[in-house]
């Protein structure tokens, strides 16, 4: 496995010496790209096999400890938080380190260009049926995974040395997009479902079909920055409400802008070589990199993923710079609650309109139906069959001083992030999405109302309601926390 380690430490300031570290850090990166090709990769309804590696897949780890807490937050390379494999690993690094699995944050960037992490093994029984070559590959990518996972915490754990840290935050809004749009008049098509909605995900960029967005963004790149006792640059984690870019080359494993934005940013802070860079992904359900109502130029395949990673690090080199004097009187706290959330379950008329549509076996009748009908009455039928009638999920808010870092299971919209800034008593606040988890969308109650792909049955899984109940404990935790 591939790995390496850079080491940090918060520590006192008395007058103008570093004194005793009462805090310390560490950080470290370690390499997830898979060994064995062809292999799945996650995201959208059509299958994706990649055949070899553009760029690495990486699991980047931040410890933080202060003498009487011990927090950690690791961003790895995927599409989500593989349930299963990240509860194992954090109970490996758990034993290794004595860090409790509950202080523990482990993010997704989400890119469309990772690899399937089967959250089972894959084993053969005697007599029993043999794995295939895809499900075998699946189980070598899990222990890759889970290996790398654990082992970027533990490496950063026992590497500590002093340091200072610091947060700011610079607007980047010329890459962000709201994707949800109401139509012009007449211009909506049917759902999966035969009926209508209000709002329609990524309409095109045609002026004479859309009208104007169905919510905000969030334009921010949030930073937290660590600099050693002699306030050179030794890790930067930062926050931007953008879904992948996407325009990797065909067939190929990418990290996407994430991957390049960590490439890139040493470059603009001068930093060394053991420097640890992240960009987490923050509330961006409703948000993605293309410019509705604007023709972009052609791109070359990954020329806009370094156009956004750019951009990205320049505006991470803008809030560092606004830092000034990063700080080491720093105390650490950590709140973690696991919410009942219910399930959405479908009505009988929708269980039967569904039942309908997977009878449907003529070719020519199927082509009549609206795009995606079968896919969706599956997962009416699903919701359907569920024996769950709730599931818990897992927030959290993390303090560092000043700053506090909050972490939502769900691809949130951008305008429960902007509400947990606007509320938040800390003077800077990083909302992080996907955090320990993946539980599909987050539409806010009004959004609902709005319908299109986020609210769907089947992408959306949990209470309408889930996004206040939500904002609403971790504003309590904030509180707790200052």
């Amino acid at each position: 496995m591939r790995s390496y380690a850079c080491f940090l430490v918060l520590s006192v300031t008395l007058g103008s010496n570093l004194s005793a570290a009462a805090l310390k850090a560490g950080a470290a990166v370690v390499d997830i790209t898979p060994t064995q090709f062809p292999v799945n990769m996650p995201g959208g309804h059509n299958a994706n096999t990649a055949t070899s590696v553009h760029d690495p897949l990486n699991a980047r780890a931040l410890v933080l400890d202060d003498g009487k807490t011990k927090i950690v937050w690791v961003v790895i390379d995927h599409l989500s938080v593989p349930k299963k494999v990240t509860a194992e690993a954090k109970e490996i690094a758990s034993k290794a380190t004595g860090i409790p699995v509950e202080n523990m944050l482990v993010s997704a960037t989400h890119t469309h260009t990772g690899v399937s992490a089967a959250d089972e093994f894959v084993t053969e029984v005697p007599d029993g049926p043999k794995l295939s070559d895809r499900q075998s590959k699946a189980n070598v990518y899990r222990k890759i995974m889970l290996d790398g996972l654990a082992q970027a915490i533990i490496t950063a754990h026992t590497q500590l040395r002093p340091a200072l840290v610091g947060a700011g935050v610079q607007p980047l809004p010329s890459e962000v997009f709201n994707r949800r749009w109401f139509l012009k008049p007449g211009k909506m098509p049917l759902n999966p479902f035969g009926e209508m909605d209000k709002v329609k995900m990524n309409p095109g960029t045609s002026p004479e079909v859309i009208d104007r967005p169905a919510g905000p963004t969030d334009p921010d790149v949030s930073i937290l920055s660590v600099q050693d006792a002699k306030r050179k640059p030794l890790a930067l984690f930062a926050n931007y409400s953008l879904h992948y870019v996407g325009g990797a080359p065909h067939g190929q494993v990418s990290a996407d802008y994430y991957g390049e934005f960590a490439r890139v940013l040493p470059s603009r802070l001068r930093a060394g070589d053991d420097f640890v860079a992240a960009m987490s992904n923050g509330t961006s359900g409703d948000i993605n990199n293309i410019p509705f109502g604007v023709t972009r130029p052609p791109r070359e395949p990954f020329e806009q993923i370094r156009l956004v990673a750019s951009e990205a690090a320049d505006a991470t080199w803008k809030a560092y710079q606004a830092i000034g004097k990063h700080q080491g009187d720093v105390a650490l706290g950590m709140r973690q609650r696991i919410l009942t959330l219910k399930y959405r379950k479908p009505t009988p008329e929708q269980v039967m309109n569904a039942k309908a549509i997977m009878a449907i076996k003529d070719k020519a009748a199927i082509a009549r139906l609206p795009a995606l009908a079968k896919n969706y009455a599956s997962s009416t039928l699903s919701a359907a069959e569920r024996p769950e009638e709730t599931i818990a999920v897992i927030i959290q808010a993390i303090k560092v001083g000043e700053i506090v870092i909050c972490a939502i299971p769900f691809e949130t919209f951008a305008e429960t992030g902007l509400e947990l800034k606007q509320k938040s008593p800390f003077k800077h606040t990083i909302v992080v999405g996907l955090g320990n988890g993946r539980h599909g969308y987050l539409p806010t109650p009004a959004q609902h109302e709005l319908g299109g792909y986020e609210t769907w049955l089947g992408t959306n899984v949990v209470q309408k309601d889930a996004s206040e109940i939500i904002v609403k404990n971790l504003i309590e935790m904030m509180g707790e926390l200052r």
